[in-house]
Order: structure tokens, then sequence, then C-alpha cells
């Protein structure tokens, strides 16, 4: 979740409208990255910005929402991308290995997000939270059962091939990819080995 380059061409001062909501984002994202993994409160969050916790809530209605916010960049960045992937790649078995690559370089360029995603930093958060990220989680199996079966169609996978089932584990070797990434402080990149254990994978 990178700034706007022309933020620093701008005049020191009040930020601009929705900027400001930016900056919190990036802040929660940066915070949740960090190797304590300690819980980010509203406190710190705006101690690191050098406002008060009510200049939070004058952009966010709740802790929630901002993680709302966060778990929204996620989606569009994701599944912006995926169906880039997919449009660019007709063959179904190069659409699963682009869409796997594709979410652990995400993870690799947003560790704070990765958290979000593994559900680590949502757990004394509201349970709506979890419930977002698991549908998010949903529509990426989704998207993994629609490339597999084309894949079969094209007869790069067996006719009899199981694609709930192949989707299934797909998706848990990204969130274990996911997992392995945060609770090792970050130095366990998710894309180690990915080529051959993809090839493993996609047979």
């Amino acid at each position: 979740m990178t700034a706007d380059p022309s933020e620093s061409l701008r005049p020191a001062g009040r930020p601009k409208p929705g900027e400001r909501r930016l900056q919190i984002l990036q802040t929660l994202a940066a915070m949740l990255q960090e190797p304590s993994g300690d819980r980010v409160t509203t406190a710190a969050l705006a101690g690191r910005l050098h406002v008060s916790e009510a200049a939070l809530y004058r952009h966010f209605a709740s802790k929630a929402q901002m993680f709302e916010g966060l778990i929204e960049f996620i989606e569009n960045s994701v599944f912006g991308l995926i169906n880039q992937i997919t449009t660019e790649h007709e063959d179904g078995v190069a659409q699963v290995r682009q869409i796997v690559a594709m979410l652990l370089g995400f993870a690799e360029r947003n560790p704070g997000m990765t958290r979000v995603l593994i559900g680590d930093a949502l757990v004394t958060e509201d349970d709506r939270l979890q419930e977002r990220i698991n549908q998010l989680t949903d529509r990426l199996e989704v998207s993994f059962k629609q490339s597999l079966r084309r894949a079969v169609e094209q007869g790069r996978l067996p006719a009899d091939t199981d694609v709930a089932a192949h989707a299934g584990v797909v998706l848990a070797f990204v969130q274990g990819r996911w997992l392995r990434f945060a609770k090792s402080g970050f130095k366990r990149l998710p894309a180690e080995q990915l080529d051959q254990q993809l090839d493993i994978l996609l047979g």
C-alpha cells in the first residue's frame, strides 16, 4: 500500500481530504508488520501519527472500519490482478500458477496485510472482519476452481480430476505459505521453491 508519489511535492500542512484516511491505513499496515506482532491499539496508532484518538475517529467510525479499509484494499488489489491474469492467459494451468505466484508476491510486498489475510491481526477484533476474510478466501477458491475446470476442458489435466479437491489443496498451499511467512517474522519468503512445488501440486 504505497502513498501517492506526488505527496512529496505538496506543501507541508494540513492533509487534503482523503489523504489523512490513506495515511491512517498505511500506518496501520506498517505497524502490523513489526516483528513484535503486538495488537495495534488506536492509542498507539494515534501516537505514531502524532494526532489524537479523536482525530482518527473523524475518518473512521471504529477500529474495525480501519481494518475493513485494509481488507477492501486487499480485495481490490488481488481480484483486479486475478481478472488481469485470466484475461491474459488462456491456459488454465498457467492461470493457476500465475494466481498463486501473485498471491505470494502480494504477501511478500505487504507483510502487514499478510497478518490480516491469515486472521492473526483480527483475533481480538470484531468477528465480522474474520467473516469478510473467510469470504475473500472462498472467492479465491472459486477462482482456482474456474481455472482448474478450464485446464480439464483443455486437456491439460486428466478428465477425472476432482476440481473442488484440487482447488482446496492449492488454496491450502497459499494459506500455508502466508502463515509460514508471518510466523517466521517475515524471514521465510512465501515464494521459496515455488516453481518446483507447483510442479508437484499441478502435476
